[in-house]
């Protein structure tokens, strides 16, 4: 079992940005790929961003392209999404989960955390 806990979420003004962090616990932190995903009121869960076990390979949503950036401290069991520049469709309850692999999927991710809320204003 790897126990996700997700923190960093708040309120922030268009433009601006926040930082996500996920706390891992439990099984070797550093044997799982950790992606991030969101999820809007009334839309289905999406993929956001994803990173290899060693932090060497990253994927990230289209849209979120050169605004966010995932990496991870594999001495802390962390799991950080940067997010910068913020638009009011970034708007929703931000995932973090673990895997066996990198993927973007949702279905590919055995562990989540219960979710941190991130609220765009314009």
């Amino acid at each position: 079992q790897v126990q996700l806990v997700e923190s960093g979420g708040g309120l922030v003004q268009a433009g601006g940005s926040l930082r996500l962090s996920c706390a891992a616990s439990g099984r070797t932190f550093s044997n799982y790929c950790m992606g991030w995903f969101r999820q809007a009121p009334g839309k289905e869960r999406e993929f956001v961003a994803a990173i290899s076990w060693g932090g060497g390979n990253t994927y990230y949503l289209d849209s979120v392209k050169g605004r966010f950036s995932i990496s991870r401290d594999n001495t802390k069991n962390t799991v950080d999404l940067q997010m910068n520049n913020l638009q009011p469709e970034d708007t929703a309850v931000y995932y973090c989960a673990a895997g066996p692999r990198i993927a973007t999927s949702s279905f590919q991710y055995n562990y989540w955390g219960q979710g941190t809320q991130v609220t765009v204003s314009s």
